[in-house]
Formats: C-alpha cells, structure tokens, sequence
C-alpha cells in the first residue's frame, strides 16, 4: 500500500516540479506570448496525437477512440457556451480571456483524469511491476506538462503563485483518480481508453479554437508558425524517449 501511495504521489507532485521553473518568466511580451501560444498548442497536439490516441487504440478501437474524442469536442464546446467569452482582440494591451484559460485549464485537468486511472489501475493489476512503469512514465511526462500550464496562466497575467497553485490542483486531481482506479480497477479498466480519447478532443479542441487562433492574428504567423513545430516536435522526442 505504501508503494502505491509513493508512486501515485510522485508522478502527480512531477506537475508541481515542472511548474516552478516557469515563475521565472516574470515579463513576456505581445510577440513572445503568441509564440509561447504556439509551443503550447503544438505540445498539445502531440499529446493528444502521439500519446493519447495511440494509447486508447492500443486497448481499445476505432469506435471507442471516435466516440471519445466526439464527447470530449461536445463537452468543452459546452463549457465554452457556459462561460462568457469575448472573441480576443489582437491588441498589445488585451486583457486576459477567462474563458481562454478556463478551457485550457479544463483541457490540461481531463487529460490528467485517465492518466491517473491507468496509473491506479495499472497498481491494481496482477503484473506487480507495472504500476510503478507506468507511474514513473506518467510522472515524467508531467514536468514538462506542468512547466506548459504554469506559463500558459503566467503569460495570460495570472499571478504566478496562483498559476503554480492551478498546477498543482490539476495534479492533484491526477494523484486523486489514481486511488478510485486502484480501488475499483475491475469497474474502471474499460473505462481508461474512452477516457484517454475524450482528453485528446479536449485537448484538440482547445488548440483549434484558441491557441491557433490567438497566437497568429497580430502579424507573428510565421514565428508562431515555427514555435507550433517545436513545440510538436519537443513532446514527441520526450513521449519517445520516456517508452
């Protein structure tokens, strides 16, 4: 029991230890926000792509993987009309967009939720060794994760104490659905593969309909362009060299 709890507890702090690096941006300006906009979404889209729905195909199908990332689509498009959003105005003294960084926050939480579930469920399984595989893959793959979702906020004008904080709950929330799939991990194996693809239609949806957009309507496509594909390339070596 207390393997598990150092193992659960460990890969979900790795977010907390990636997000501290990033109260080093105190100041990032118009150009270099949209950039950071841009690295962010092509990270995102390499989870999702590279990670997340390779994952779910791996044990599941075709079918569960479309209707996953169907639900997730339909479930942020909802929270977006729940909130009140204004289209960004690209000027260099915008005012940051609660909507924006609620469905990131969402999307970076829901992407965590099946994470956990594999890593409990993996724990409650009979091969002995693959709890702690899968929680220190998981893990690792959190400190740049939590590194992205602290400078996101930050670069948005969230106080960095409170982004730090925004981090940790999102890991928490990890390290929370880790022990209800330890515990229940019978009734929650089917579940992780559906729940892997409706964090990726999250997660895509979210770069589609606001980071793309944001960070290519002030003149810098061509930076952001060129951040996106470092930012896609960067999760994909780190996805390659954590397997």
């Amino acid at each position: 029991m207390n393997t598990i709890l150092l193992g659960a507890a460990a890969s979900s702090l790795c977010t907390v230890l990636g997000a501290l690096p990033a109260m080093l941006f105190t100041h990032v300006t118009h150009r270099g926000r949209d950039i950071l906009l841009a690295f962010t979404a092509g990270v995102m889209v390499s989870a999702s792509t590279y990670g997340l729905i390779p994952s779910a195909l791996k044990i599941s199908n075709l079918v569960v993987l479309t209707i996953g990332i169907l639900l997730g689509t339909i479930i942020l498009t909802l929270m977006e009309l729940i909130v009140p959003h204004e289209d960004p105005e690209h000027a260099k003294t915008k005012s940051p967009h609660a909507a924006s960084t609620f469905l990131f926050l969402s999307a970076m939480a829901l992407h965590n939720l099946p994470e956990g579930l594999s890593v409990g469920v993996s724990y409650g399984s009979a091969d002995q060794d693959l709890g702690a595989i899968v929680a220190l893959s998981i893990g690792l793959q959190n400190i740049p994760e939590g590194f992205l979702i602290a400078l996101f906020l930050i670069t948005h004008r969230v106080n960095k104490w409170v982004a730090v904080l925004l981090a940790t709950i999102t890991g928490m929330l990890e390290l929370l659905f880790c022990w209800i799939g330890y515990l229940f991990t019978g009734l929650f194996s089917g579940v992780v593969p559906y729940g892997l693809a409706f964090a990726a239609g999250a997660m895509l949806f979210v770069v589609y309909k606001e980071l793309i957009p944001e960070s290519h309507g002030d003149g810098n496509e061509r930076a952001s362009t060129f951040s996106f594909i470092f930012g896609l390339l960067t999760m994909i070596c780190l996805t390659h060299l954590l397997r």
